[in-house]
């Protein structure tokens, strides 16, 4: 449940992510500078809440959404407010990843993060159509790998040498994993652990 103070980090942050003080945000959103000022925040220990009005107003003209609001709400979210993001044709492209499995950041663009991650969390952009009729073209996904993998989770993987996959997990074992196709009529996939370069849980969708 968000807090009062997690609301007013949330607008100081976002103020921040635009380059402006929270005086600035308000004006920029055609509201009185004064409304976001630390007094009007709490007046002898009787605690003061934005509007619902001005935060739509604040998201509006910063052409923020909802989610990455609540996100910069997070007090884990002062040094993590946007994550890298590349289409999935790029991302398969040689240098886009460490050897560790981690975006090769100075190759990715960077994106508003929209739900609360893991530092080392990334976003990929779908390029095609080939993970119908789940994930479509344009679609939006944040991976974690930091994220625990459970049987029946969406998730996304390089084979080494191939392309990136998006499957459901099925068993997971030491040696193997088993990938369910997200299309009812194409069999499931086995694969080697030696042969996946990265296998990481998928969090949060633009669906």
């Amino acid at each position: 449940m968000l807090t009062h103070t997690d609301i007013w980090r949330a607008i100081d942050r976002l103020a921040q992510e635009n380059g402006l003080s929270a005086s600035g945000l308000a004006r920029k959103a055609c509201l009185s500078p004064t409304l976001f000022n630390p007094s009007k925040r709490a007046n002898d220990q009787r605690l003061r809440w934005p509007s619902t009005e001005s935060i739509s107003a604040i998201l509006k003209a910063t052409d923020c959404s909802l989610d990455f609001f609540v996100a910069l709400a997070s007090p884990q979210a002062s040094q993590h407010s946007r994550i890298p993001v590349l289409s999935c044709a790029k991302a398969a492209q040689k240098g886009t990843f460490t050897e560790h499995g981690l975006p090769e950041k100075t190759a990715w663009d960077e994106m508003p993060l929209p739900a609360a991650t893991s530092p080392d969390a990334f976003a990929l952009e779908i390029s095609d159509d080939s993970f119908e009729p789940v994930f479509y073209e344009g679609d939006q996904i944040i991976l974690s790998p930091k994220e625990p993998l459970r049987h029946g989770d969406f998730v996304a993987l390089m084979p080494s040498g191939g392309d990136i996959l998006i499957k459901r997990l099925g068993s997971s074992g030491a040696q193997k994993v088993e990938l369910l196709s997200i299309a009812p009529e194409e069999p499931p996939l086995t694969l080697g652990r030696k042969d996946i370069l990265w296998l990481y849980r998928i969090i949060w969708s633009s669906k």
